[in-house]
């Protein structure tokens, strides 16, 4: 039972896996939205830096649910399992550098590095509770995947699921990372600084559900 819970792919050899093989080329979501979980609407042709400096151009997408790369072989969706040999992994115009098992994107980087954790809660649809309200409870029954010997095959979403965007937010300083979730944990990390940060998104009207506008504050906080 176990097997049919966890989905893994075993990356021993990067060229085993990441060969930007033919059939990759044109993978996609479904169109219905049913895959939700994946950070980009599309599967897209990306750069994998590794270790060991080769470079390898498959067809991937992120996994916001599983937080796990996926990229695509013989029609199945894989998890690309040791992230450890990756460098960086530029997608979508995005950069992807490794933490652990997962996957950090890079908004900032230089004395002080930005990245944002990118994490999503599956829910299953809102249920009446009255007055025309909805409750939705997170799912820990729904299987993502299945498990057949090293392989870790991705499943799409059904139509009654849902997936909530619940990003984490780190900034590496001196050698430290901080995580924060909204402008209050923000301002903890910066207590000495937290009035003037507090005006600075006031006076420039930011929103800290815009990247764009927290890559400013962030900027601001730490110079």
């Amino acid at each position: 039972m176990r097997s049919l819970l966890i989905q893994k792919v075993t990356l021993i050899l990067a060229a085993a896996l990441l060969t930007g093989r033919p059939e990759f080329l044109g993978a996609q979501s479904k169109s219905d939205g049913s895959m939700p979980q994946y950070l980009f609407p599309e599967f897209s042709k990306c750069e994998v830096r590794m270790n060991n400096g080769q470079v390898q151009t498959p067809v991937m997408n992120y996994n916001t649910v599983t937080e796990s790369m996926v990229f695509i072989r013989g029609g199945n969706y894989l998890d690309l399992m040791n992230p450890e040999i990756v460098d960086t992994i530029f997608l979508n115009g995005c950069k992807f550098v490794s933490f652990g098992k997962i996957f950090y994107e890079v908004l900032l980087s230089g004395e002080v590095d930005f990245f944002i954790q990118h994490k999503g809660n599956l829910l299953p649809a809102g249920k009446p509770v009255g007055y025309g309200g909805t409750s939705q409870v997170s799912s820990s029954t729904y299987m993502s995947g299945i498990e057949q010997g090293s392989q870790y095959y991705n499943l799409p979403i059904p139509s009654d699921f849902m997936v909530k965007a619940s990003p984490v937010y780190w900034i590496r300083m001196n050698n430290e990372m901080y995580s924060f979730l909204n402008e209050k944990q923000l301002l903890k990390i910066f207590p000495d600084k937290a009035d003037k940060i507090k005006e600075f998104i006031r006076k420039n009207r930011l929103k800290f559900d815009i990247t764009e506008d927290l890559i400013q504050i962030v900027k601001y906080a730490t110079k």
